[in-house]
C-alpha cells in the first residue's frame, strides 16, 4: 500500500463540507462520511507548491486565464485521451456544475425537455429544472450487475422539441465507463435526430484496467459539432474547492453561446488560486494519478472481498471507473426510505442516499471510497456490526 494515501489527515477545522455535514448538522459526531465527492487524500505535491508559491506572493486581484491554463489542459487531452484540442474551442467556467446549468440556459428555452440517463448525479436535475426546463428520464438497464444503456428508450424520449441530453462519461453514480461501441451508437442516434449533447466528463482520468475512457467528441468531426464536453482536474487532483474547469465545444456557435449565458451569469474573471492549480494538475500530476488508481483499484478490490466475505447480503456494483460505487442494499430488508438513516444511526457511517440519484436506485446507497483503506475498513466493520445487531 502506497503511505502517500494510507495516510489518515484530520481536516478538523478546515470547515470541510463532507465531514462537517454529518457531523455537525446530523449531529453524529463520530460519523465516518463517505458520501460526497470529496477525496481525504492531499493533492499532488507539484499542486500544492505552485498554490504556495502564488500564495507567497500576497496579491489577489483580479486574474486573467494565461496561455499555460490552456495548453495544459490540451497537452494533457491529447496526451491521456488521444483528443487533439484547439484553444479557441475552450473557455473557462467555475465547475462543471455551474457549465451545466449556463448549457441548460444556453441551448434550450423555458419548457423545453432535456434528457438524462438515469439513475445520475443528481445535480443533473437541479440545473434542467431550476433554469424552468423539464426532466425526461432516459433510465438505465441494471441486470444485476452492471449498467447500460436503453438507446432505444432513448429514441423514442427525443421525438419531442428541444433536443438536448446531458450525459455522464464515465458514469456518475453507476461507475460505467462507455465502450467506445456504445458512444458510437449514440452518437448516431445524435446524427439522426439532432440531439445536442452536453457531455459532463468530469471523472474522464479515474478508469481502471481493462477500461478506456473515449471523449465522446472524438469520435468523429460530424459529433464534435454538436457536443459540448465539460472537464476538470477537480476530482482526478482533489481540488474541487478551487471551483476552476473548463469546457470545450468544436463549434464555435455553440461556444458562443456558451461564452454569452456565462457573462450574463456575472462570471468573467476566475479564482487567482484555482487557476495556478488546474494548470499544476495537468502540467504535473501525471506520476501522482497513476498511483492514485492503483491505491482506488485496490480500495475496490479490498471492498469486494470484505462484502463477498462478510457481508454477502450487501452486492457491490463493482466500478470501471470515478471512486463512487453503488452498493445494492435491497436484500437487506430495510425500507428504502430509511437505509441511509440505518447506515448513519446504527453503524455512524454516512452514505449518499441511492434515490437522490432517481427512483431507479431505491435500496442503493453510493459510497465514495477515495479515502484511505484503513477508514475503509473501519466503515465496513461498523456496517457489519450494525446489521449483525438490527
Amino acid at each position: 500500500m502506497s503511505p502517500i494515501f494510507d495516510k489518515v489527515i484530520d481536516r478538523t477545522g478546515t470547515e470541510s463540507l463532507k465531514w462537517v455535514y454529518p457531523r455537525k448538522v446530523l449531529k453524529v459526531e463520530d460519523a465516518i462520511p463517505m458520501w460526497v465527492a470529496d477525496m481525504d487524500f492531499e493533492a499532488p505535491p507539484a499542486v500544492v507548491e505552485a498554490i504556495r508559491r502564488r500564495a507567497e506572493h500576497g496579491i489577489f486581484g483580479y486574474p486573467l486565464v494565461p496561455p499555460s491554463f490552456y495548453a495544459a489542459a490540451i497537452d494533457w487531452l491529447k496526451r491521456r485521451h488521444g483528443w487533439p484540442v484547439e484553444k479557441t474551442w475552450m473557455a473557462m467556467t467555475p465547475g462543471i456544475v455551474p457549465a451545466l446549468n449556463y448549457c441548460v440556459r444556453a441551448f434550450t428555452r423555458p419548457g423545453d425537455p432535456v434528457i438524462i440517463q438515469t439513475p445520475v448525479y443528481h445535480p443533473f436535475y437541479y440545473a434542467i429544472e431550476n433554469n424552468g426546463r423539464r426532466t425526461v428520464r432516459n433510465p438505465l438497464w441494471f441486470d444485476g450487475r452492471r449498467y447500460t444503456m436503453d438507446l432505444d428508450d432513448l429514441r423514442t424520449k427525443i421525438d419531442a422539441p428541444g433536443r438536448m441530453l446531458i450525459l455522464c462519461s464515465p458514469h456518475n453514480p453507476v461507475g460505467r465507463v462507455w465502450s467506445e461501441d456504445e458512444l458510437e451508437a449514440l452518437g448516431r442516434i445524435a446524427a439522426e435526430r439532432d440531439l445536442l449533447i452536453v457531455a459532463d466528463e468530469i471523472h474522464h482520468d479515474l478508469v481502471y484496467r481493462g477500461h478506456h475512457h473515449h471523449v465522446l467528441a472524438s469520435l468523429s468531426p460530424e459529433l464534435a459539432q454538436q457536443t459540448v464536453t465539460c472537464i476538470a482536474p477537480s476530482k482526478t487532483f482533489n481540488i474541487a474547492g478551487l471551483s476552476t474547469a473548463a469546457v470545450v465545444a468544436p463549434n464555435p456557435a455553440l461556444l458562443k453561446a456558451f461564452e454569452d449565458e456565462a457573462e450574463r451569469s456575472g462570471f468573467d474573471l476566475g479564482n487567482a488560486l484555482g487557476i495556478v492549480a488546474f494548470e499544476a494538475a495537468y502540467a504535473h500530476g501525471e506520476a501522482w494519478l497513476d498511483e492514485l488508481l492503483h491505491y482506488l483499484e485496490g480500495n475496490i478490490d479490498f471492498m469486494e472481498r470484505f462484502l463477498a466475505e462478510r457481508l454477502p447480503a450487501i452486492k457491490l456494483v463493482r466500478p470501471e471507473g470515478t471512486y463512487l460505487a453503488l452498493l445494492d442494499c435491497r436484500t437487506l430488508g430495510l425500507d428504502p426510505d430509511g437505509l441511509n438513516d440505518f447506515f448513519l444511526k446504527r453503524a455512524h457511517v454516512y452514505f449518499s442516499d441511492g434515490k437522490m440519484f432517481g427512483d431507479e436506485a431505491a435500496g442503493f446507497v453510493r459510497i465514495n471510497f477515495g479515502c484511505p483503506r484503513s477508514m475503509l475498513r473501519e466503515a465496513l466493520e461498523r456496517i457489519e456490526r450494525a446489521i449483525a445487531s438490527k
